[in-house]
């Protein structure tokens, strides 16, 4: 089995659709989406991942399946220093990487600001309703890995968003979120892609073999958006620096 995360296209959050840029990146992806054989489609109910994934489903005929829990991840945590809501992937290192319980798969969510966003309750529902995604096609989760009760090499497809993407890879690959959320970098319409690999009759687990790759942009030569990306030196003040 496949499956794809695929992040939504440059994004105006405040119609929660897509940029110009984004509906362009959103072409391109259907283009290269073309040649890949989807046993599965799945999609956030929120509009920026709707619209991307509108245009694959229009090119392939094809129709997606709603999952209420694959909206962006909602588990605002108190600001470290304001204590205002803050979506938990935009701490500063400084804040965090002093703390060792946020590098622990059993500890990061026992941090202060983690229980009082409740985000391990969220998290939860997350994992609940991807294993039982999994577990229709033949995946049983047990313990950290998958019993196989039905191998198959289906695609599974699901566009979605970063941070809720990031809470799927700890449970598949068991990492902390923490880590995941403030190293690795997704762009809009980059796709991350995990295989099976069952070594053992019946016994399953996920292997990433890419991570926010987004080959069809630089083949069209479209620069991906920087909307997933903070200034990359302190002088630039015409990148996120919030």
């Amino acid at each position: 089995m496949q499956l794809l995360f695929i992040r939504h296209g440059d994004p105006d959050y405040d119609i929660d659709s897509l940029t110009e840029k984004g509906w362009k990146e959103a072409a391109l992806l259907a283009e290269r989406m073309q040649s890949i054989p989807v046993h599965t489609f799945y999609v956030s109910p929120l509009g920026r991942a709707k619209d991307t994934a509108s245009l694959t489903l229009q090119a392939k005929n094809d129709s997606a399946i709603e999952l209420p829990w694959l909206r962006e991840f909602h588990a605002p945590i108190p600001d470290f220093h304001t204590g205002k809501p803050r979506i938990p992937w935009d701490q500063l290192p400084i804040d965090w990487m002093t703390e060792p319980k946020y590098y622990s798969l059993s500890g990061w969510a026992q941090t202060l600001p983690m229980l009082q966003g409740h985000v391990m309750e969220e998290a939860q529902r997350v994992w609940s309703g991807l294993d039982e995604v999994l577990a229709q096609h033949g995946y049983q989760r047990e313990q950290n890995y998958y019993r196989v009760t039905d191998p198959n090499t289906h695609v599974l497809a699901f566009f979605c968003h970063f941070g809720v993407t990031c809470v799927m890879l700890s449970h598949l690959l068991d990492i902390s979120p923490m880590i995941l959320w403030h190293t690795f970098c997704a762009a809009p319409t980059s796709i991350t892609s995990l295989y099976t690999e069952e070594r053992r009759e019946g016994v399953a687990l996920f292997r990433m073999n890419a991570f926010g790759d987004t080959a069809h942009l630089y083949a069209n030569h479209e620069p991906p958006a920087f909307a997933a990306r903070f200034c990359e030196t302190f002088q630039n003040f015409d990148q996120r620096h919030d």
